[in-house]
């Protein structure tokens, strides 16, 4: 099972309340992995990311595709290894630009997804 599949495995069973679809598409390059749908009926993508450093890697149709689609978009990065400090962090889609400049020392919108929850 490679890294984004078992992040996937670990937020599905964190977020029992959201249902969630993955996206298999080779038809429709940068689409983000998830499909997500809350309780208050409003549907959202995630892209999940695994990284060991503060870099993030992107395709061009990835950045793309958050470009064009700025709301209700999000990227979840799971950071690996001892020097992880915030393992998980959630960014919108909307700063993907920023993200790809930055990595992780962009701020993230949401830092409450635990280590300890998740493991």
């Amino acid at each position: 099972m490679g890294a984004e599949a078992k992040l996937y495995k670990k937020l599905k069973a964190f977020t029992p309340q959201i249902i969630w679809n993955r996206i298999e598409n080779l038809s429709l390059l940068g689409m983000p992995d998830l499909l997500g749908y809350n309780n208050f009926g409003t549907f959202f993508t995630v892209e999940l990311k695994v990284t060991k450093g503060r870099k993030i890697r992107f395709s061009p149709h990835q950045i793309a595709w958050h470009v064009q689609h700025p709301n209700n978009t999000f990227i979840l990065v799971e950071t690996l290894g001892p020097r992880a400090v915030n393992r998980y962090q959630m960014f919108r889609g909307s700063r993907i630009r920023e993200l790809d400049a930055c990595g992780l020392e962009l701020e993230a919108c949401s830092l409450r997804y635990s280590a300890r929850r998740a493991a």
